[in-house]
């Protein structure tokens, strides 16, 4: 079976992300989406919120698995026999940074492969950063994140439209 792991903050989860994942289902048997527990990062979600949204958005996707992880993304891979991390690239700048953690895993652990998929078009400009930046002023979400899990995003970033 080949496994694969997709590794993000997902601070929340966006409709791009949705897209990679399932994208990634397409090329491997299974694929866990790793919600990294950094405790030096600030976030608007707990790990546990997190990866609770992202349960219910995979919901119908069986062969999808939502774990929370810290450590090496390489050691993590190693343990759980992946083949592949697979990463969203949206620019060239993404592209810089994603390839010098990919060098880095490839020492770690030679085995691990890293696949970049091409965000589509119109998820090109999407990022969770910009997504909580638009909820925190009362704009309208709705397009950038997944329905089942727009209104826990608005109650955490927007009161009445204004900032929380």
């Amino acid at each position: 079976m080949k496994i694969a792991i997709c590794p993000g903050s997902f601070d929340p989860v966006t409709l791009g992300h949705m897209d990679i994942i399932n994208r990634a289902r397409k090329l491997f048997d299974h694929t866990i989406v790793a919600v990294l527990v950094n405790p030096e990062k600030h976030t608007a979600f707990t790990v546990e919120e997190r990866i609770n949204m992202l349960k219910r958005c995979a919901r119908d996707m069986k062969d999808v698995e939502v774990v929370g992880f810290d450590g090496l993304i390489a050691d993590y891979a190693r343990i759980r026999d992946a083949a592949a991390i697979v990463k969203g690239l949206r620019a060239m700048s993404d592209f810089e940074y994603e390839f010098q953690m990919a060098l880095f895993n490839k020492k770690l652990n030679p085995e691990l492969e890293t696949i970049y998929l091409n965000t589509t078009a119109e998820n090109m400009f999407l990022s969770s950063s910009g997504v909580k930046q638009v909820a925190c002023f009362g704009g309208d979400i709705s397009n950038f994140v997944p329905e089942c899990i727009l209104q826990d995003i608005e109650q955490r970033l927007c009161v009445g439209g204004k900032r929380k």
